[in-house]
């Protein structure tokens, strides 16, 4: 299954899109004009129960134990390039998670880039999670986020440290962006074996997101800012995604700010491969869940 997921991703076409800048937009442009779907698969309710609220205009998900209360909540942040909607992948990590860790999460369906942008979508995201903070203790309280999402996770986090809110049970990185400036020279060596992500098309979409923010702003560049006072951290980063050279980056910088860092680095794996059904994504999502348990 490692061998082939590199080769399924390929065929997906990703890599070619993200090659080109205007590829990336143009699907962009052809998403915004449609609808695109971001509701949970039915199949989801078989196990696990599923309902919806509405948070300031954001539909927002809360999937939980058939039975029981949980005493621990995780904040799941989805991937995407900040401009894609969530997959059924990350609905079937979402459903593992509620039945292996036995925990609510919650998921917010941000508004995506160009609509969404960091100022705003980071300070929302900010907001829910301080109301979980609020009714159920920092110490229950965990936020997930892969790719843009992972980036995202830090931002918030970052966000509720300033705004004094106490530390998280933890905060999860799934091959996590953290610099949107794509400046990085090892992402022209890491390249031409990434068969998901290329520097131009997500640089492309990064500046969506980023809209009137610098690239250097922590909230879309979260290893350009300050790392102290931050709970908890694990990360997990595999050595074909480019994003690999946000993760090494960032460990020295963790250091000196004193974290807690669990830090996974998959061998010759690829970009998210934790979300995705193979042995080693298998045993990232066993750590996952003891973290959050």
């Amino acid at each position: 299954m490692s061998r082939l997921a590199p080769v399924v991703v390929t065929l997906r076409g990703s890599k070619r899109m993200f090659n080109s800048a205007e590829r990336t937009l143009a699907k962009v442009a052809k998403l915004q004009k449609k609808s695109v779907r971001f509701e949970p698969p039915t199949s989801l309710s078989r196990s696990v129960s599923v309902s919806r609220r509405d948070v300031d205009g954001w539909p927002v998900y809360d999937i939980a134990p058939l039975t029981g209360t949980p005493s621990r909540h995780v904040v799941y942040l989805h991937g995407g390039c900040y401009v894609f909607e969530i997959d059924p992948v990350h609905w079937a990590l979402i459903r593992n998670l509620v039945i292996e860790a036995g925990v609510h999460v919650v998921v917010p369906i941000m508004p995506l880039a160009p609509t969404g942008t960091a100022s705003v979508v980071v300070a929302r995201v900010a907001d829910l999670v301080a109301s979980l903070v609020t009714s159920a203790g920092a110490e229950n309280v965990s936020v997930i986020g892969d790719s843009s999402g992972g980036g995202m996770a830090l931002a918030v986090a970052m966000t509720l440290r300033d705004r004094e809110v106490p530390a998280l049970h933890g905060t999860i990185l799934i091959s996590p962006w953290l610099d949107v400036s794509g400046t990085d020279p090892r992402l022209a060596e890491i390249a031409p074996r990434d068969p998901w992500l290329a520097v131009p098309g997500t640089h492309a979409a990064g500046a969506l997101y980023r809209a009137e923010l610098g690239e250097g702003d922590w909230r879309v560049s979260p290893l350009r800012g300050p790392l102290e006072g931050l709970g908890p951290i694990t990360m997990f980063s595999g050595t074909r995604d480019i994003l690999n050279a946000d993760a090494h980056r960032f460990l020295p910088l963790a250091a000196d700010a004193g974290l807690a860092l669990d830090f996974h680095e998959g061998e010759g794996m690829i970009h998210n491969y934790p979300i995705l059904p193979m042995p080693e994504g298998d045993a990232a999502r066993a750590v996952i869940v003891a973290a959050v348990r």
